[in-house]
């Protein structure tokens, strides 16, 4: 008996198909509009890792002239924000345990005296370090602000005498950071949002391609036709490759316009690998719906896609942070890859000739989980 071939008459009755149930599906249409829209929000405004105003207690034992110089030396700075002042350490506890405030400057009685007689003074900040990453701000923050305090001290007395500071010797340290100078939060996860949503879109979208078919029995009409796997599975990606697109490009208008994060690189790089997600995501939406007999085994197969690709693929935190064994698995995301290609070519600008292993990874994937999703799926009830 003949093999039939891929017939693209059949192909293209499958694309028209689809396209007419994507039309009357609202929630389908809207998806790639209102996603970016919330998430972009979300992750924008609400979600931000920056710790400043930190809500600071005083307990200064010495009330002089030089404890308020130094008192207002956290006061300017960004990074803490005097909300009470207390006069003893029972108030100061209570306040760091009731949540009032985050952190305790304590100044000694002999404050003044001891730095006046060219003595170390030792001042204590108390910080609450339940929450770790507002107690390493306040950490680092309160340890620079003092030190800077402390030779700017030094130097003024040294003044006094005739004497420089600058002609002391010492080392300087000269920094100068790349591809973002004021550290802005918003660069490193906007870019990598639009990613996320691009992956969240597409999964969504055709995770349930099949399963639909299956749950309305309108897979029976497929089964009685000359219809092949190959046909039926890419006829179905279609639609949703124009629909997901759509969305990446949304997304990545937002990113540009709203919050200011333009593409340092090459626009076409960008788009181009971005169209190469686009389908390795909508395969593995494809894949899951091979798997899933109805929509309820489609959502918890996609949560357990998304929510590692969402922990593991350095979107939030540093892989190389990361145990090996965990870093490792991250290698099985193609978000990972995305992620690179993304904040490389928006940030630093960089082209194909670094990031060609992150798209041939991507390519790979794509081809492996579109095979395999064209094979899982047979022309039976099973």
């Amino acid at each position: 008996m003949k093999k039939s071939r891929f017939s693209f008459k059949r192909f293209n009755s499958i694309i028209k198909k689809e396209f007419i149930q994507v039309k009357r599906d609202r929630i389908s249409m809207a998806i790639p509009i209102m996603m970016p829209i919330v998430m972009m929000l979300l992750f924008g405004y609400a979600v931000n890792t920056n710790v400043d105003n930190i809500p600071t207690a005083i307990f200064d034992q010495s009330k002089t002239e030089d404890s308020s110089k130094f008192i207002e030396t956290f006061a300017d700075s960004k990074y803490f924000i005097i909300t009470e002042n207390v006069d003893n350490e029972k108030q100061l506890a209570d306040l760091v345990d009731s949540g009032k405030v985050k952190a305790g400057l304590i100044i000694p009685t002999n404050y003044s005296e001891k730095i006046k007689s060219n003595t170390n003074a030792e001042i204590q900040l108390v910080i609450d370090g339940t929450d770790p990453t507002t107690a390493r701000t306040a950490l680092s923050s309160g340890l620079l602000l003092t030190r800077t305090y402390s030779q700017k001290y030094t130097a003024q007395k040294l003044m006094k005498y005739g004497i420089s500071a600058e002609k002391l010797p010492g080392i300087s340290l000269k920094t100068k950071v790349w591809y973002n100078p004021d550290l802005e939060n918003t660069r490193f996860t906007i870019p990598g949002l639009v990613g996320l949503i691009l992956q969240n879109i597409t999964i969504m979208l055709t995770a349930f391609a099949l399963v639909r078919e299956k749950e309305r029995s309108t897979i029976e009409q497929l089964i009685v036709t000359p219809i092949k796997p190959s046909e039926l599975i890419l006829g179905k990606l279609i639609p949703y490759i124009v629909i997901g697109y759509a969305g990446f490009l949304f997304a990545l208008a937002l990113c540009v316009w709203v919050f200011k994060v333009n593409v340092a690189g090459s626009l076409g790089l960008l788009l181009l690998l971005g169209f190469l997600f686009v389908y390795c995501s909508l395969s593995i939406g494809m894949l899951i719906s091979t798997f899933s007999k109805n929509q309820t085994q489609a959502m918890l197969a996609m949560v357990f896609v998304l929510l590692p690709s969402i922990l593991l693929s350095g979107f939030i935190f540093p892989r190389a942070a990361m145990p090996k064994v965990i870093e490792f698995i991250g290698y099985f995301i193609p978000l990972t890859y995305f992620l690179d290609i993304i904040r490389g070519v928006m940030l630093k600008g960089i082209g194909l000739q670094y990031l060609w292993q992150d798209t041939l990874a991507l390519l790979l994937f794509t081809i492996v989980i579109l095979v395999i999703a064209t094979k899982r799926f047979r022309k039976s009830l099973d």
